[in-house]
């Protein structure tokens, strides 16, 4: 994929409170305006001038890498995974992540814009599936389907004149969940996936905690604005995760706590308040107690 910058509503990444660099979807930059880009990986392309790839930053769409090259080690969320030729990366909105210096990003890359496809798609594909580890490696028949499926994808992607634009919106919604129900299969190989979280009820608490996780660690008040009971609620993600309601959304908070301690320069009690705890010392306990160690040693650990 060519040289491009993902850019906000002004034409320029945008830097979160927390010091790390966002990238949304550059819609602006995708053939025909669509939710949806496919092409080849340039190993020397920047998101942004001024922030090289090597450096963390989150992006707020999905992004999927099939490889031709390698390996390259790439990190997600203070995993390091070490990617080869025929391995795919799938890395979801909101994770942390960061390319390594290597010429060895050579394979197609998907990106795809939240919302582009329907919710009973998202659901059946896994799409937001952050339990699931971002490195999947299929074995030869499903190498040959994917590769087929991405291939068609982007002779999609790139023929914008066959097709009025809605309809040319619609065959690329079709080629996607195509390629995606492919993806989906393998993630499902998993050992994680176990337990697929295909209950709506789940689906929506998940997107809930998503969104108000650093305000909000209550599972009665997740209950009540999902209009379930707390019954409902601890039964569906039980299911789901094989973990309390509660724990599931302590577990996002902890997480978020880890990204900003390891990469910005925030004062531990400003990132405290950031996920929901404006007393430091009780952020303090309650990382120590999910983690086994505190915030100070945890940044120290890293740096």
């Amino acid at each position: 994929m060519a040289d491009r910058t993902p850019r906000d509503g002004d034409g320029t990444s945008r830097r979160d409170g927390d010091g790390i660099k966002t990238f949304p979807f550059p819609v602006d930059l995708s053939l025909s305006g669509v939710g949806v880009q496919v092409g080849s990986m340039d190993p020397y392309r920047t998101w942004h001038a001024d922030v090289p790839l090597e450096r963390v930053h989150r992006i707020d769409f999905h992004v999927v890498m099939l490889f031709d090259g390698g390996p390259v080690t790439h990190m997600i969320d203070f995993a390091e995974y070490e990617v080869s030729d025929g391995d795919l990366l799938w890395i979801r909105p909101g994770q942390v992540h960061r390319f390594s210096r290597s010429s060895g990003y050579r394979g197609t890359v998907l990106a795809m814009q939240p919302g582009f496809l329907p919710r009973a798609t998202v659901e059946a594909t896994g799409l937001y599936r952050y339990d699931l580890p971002p490195l999947l490696r299929p074995d030869a028949a499903q190498l040959v389907g994917l590769r087929h499926s991405l291939d068609q994808l982007e002779r999609e992607y790139t023929d914008t004149e066959t097709l009025p634009l809605a309809l040319h919106t619609a065959v690329l919604r079709h080629s996607l969940t195509a390629f995606l129900i492919r993806l989906a299969h393998l993630a499902d190989g998993t050992p994680e996936s176990e337990r697929r979280p295909t209950d709506t009820t789940f689906t929506r608490f998940r997107e809930a905690v998503e969104e108000h996780f650093a305000t909000n660690h209550s599972v009665s008040a997740y209950a009540d604005s999902l209009g379930y009971s707390r019954r409902t609620l601890v039964r569906a993600v039980r299911a789901a995760t094989g973990e309390t309601p509660k724990g599931f959304i302590d577990k996002r908070v902890v997480l978020e706590a880890k990204r900003l301690l390891a990469h910005s320069d925030m004062p531990i009690g400003r990132i405290g308040a950031a996920v929901g705890f404006p007393d430091a010392a009780n952020f303090s306990k309650f990382f120590q107690l999910h983690t086994g160690t505190t915030p100070v040693a945890f940044r120290a650990e890293l740096r």
